[in-house]
């Protein structure tokens, strides 16, 4: 089992503070402890408190980032307390359950890379990814050295949203912990969001200050750099701040997302209040105010078209499993019905 970056200043050093406190009380501390979450096995949670490191074995529902009241008697019993923030995902594959990638983050850092990575709807769904887990979305861009025109990338970043702000920052050319500061203080828990060899674990490295997070260099033939972490763990680095470090994501699928892509979006959301019908799709309406927007070209077409498909997606995801099992029940009984009706004539 990997150890953590071993935290300093007791519970404050792993971002304890008065939202979690006001969860409990002295007595309970005594009889059970509170313990954050650093790691999440098969078999169980890595936590860690003052004076505890330990694994709990499978029963609290909790992730990476969470705070457990440990129960050292019967440790899968441990209470979890209520979160701050949670960032979630529909889960790969075809099940639809959500997944939760960590908890009680402070601020998102949304990581890419100054070369083909680069991909804005992809850092749109991330960044309503954050925004609905009330985080503060960042944008990083990485490797600016080797790409012609860092400047564009910045530029383009820059347009997706006044609420995000963006940061180009060389991640082994120094200069990581102060171009990253305003977010990284004593007691805020930060994290790398992004795909697989942006450079999320070489920005840990170097906030950590040779916390010996595994890296590997960039591959010649894509530009791309090589996956290095395998699972989310939470590192605690010097001046007080926890960073997770995370596995790129293959597929990103929204759900449970309405606010935070409404947020992202707030203009074409607020927009289309002003459409003739309620229910407008905005393809081709009479009286659909966000059209009118594109035809007067106060609004980018590619960044309605990804609106559109981003706000499609997380209704079609988060439509509940029991809801479209008892469409399908009822449309495979009108089926019945029409062919036993056939039948008959």
């Amino acid at each position: 089992m990997a150890r953590n970056t071993e935290a300093k200043g007791g519970l404050a050093g792993l971002g304890w503070r008065a939202f979690f406190a006001q969860q409990t009380d002295i007595d309970e501390m005594e009889r059970t402890p509170p313990v954050r979450v650093t790691q999440v096995h098969r078999n169980g949670l890595y936590v860690l408190g003052e004076e505890i490191e330990a694994l709990v074995p499978p029963g609290p529902d909790a992730t990476v980032g969470d705070w457990l009241m440990y129960d050292t008697d019967a440790p899968a019993r441990s209470r979890v307390l209520e979160r701050i923030s949670i960032i979630k995902r529909r889960s790969a594959g075809l099940e639809r359950r959500m997944q939760s990638i960590a908890a009680n983050i402070d601020t998102t850092f949304i990581v890419t890379s100054c070369n083909n990575d680069f991909n804005l709807a992809r850092l749109e769904r991330y960044i309503a990814l954050a925004l609905e887990a009330e985080t503060q979305p960042v944008i990083v861009l990485t490797k600016p050295d080797l790409a012609e025109d860092a400047d564009r990338y910045a530029e383009e970043a820059g347009s997706i949203s006044d609420l995000v702000p963006v940061v180009v920052v060389n991640a082994k050319g120094g200069g990581v912990s102060e171009a990253l500061a305003a977010w990284c203080g004593a007691g805020q828990t930060v994290a790398f969001l992004g795909s697989s060899g942006v450079g999320k674990s070489t920005l840990t490295n170097a906030l950590a200050a040779g916390a010996d997070v595994a890296t590997q260099e960039v591959r010649e033939d894509d530009a791309r750099g090589r996956h290095t972490t395998t699972r989310r763990q939470l590192h605690f680095v010097p001046g007080g701040c926890a960073v997770l470090d995370t596995p790129g994501m293959r597929e990103l699928q929204l759900a449970d997302a309405e606010a935070g892509i409404g947020d992202l979006f707030s203009d074409l959301r607020d927009l289309a209040t002003e459409c003739k019908f309620n229910d407008c799709a905005h393809e081709s309406e009479p009286g659909c105010a966000v059209l009118a927007a594109v035809e007067r070209g106060e609004i980018d077409a590619a960044r309605l078209a990804r609106w559109k498909k981003l706000v499609a997606e997380e209704r079609f995801n988060t439509e509940s499993l029991t809801d479209r099992r008892m469409r399908d029940r009822a449309f495979g009984k009108m089926v019945k019905r029409t062919i036993k009706g056939s039948r008959k004539r």
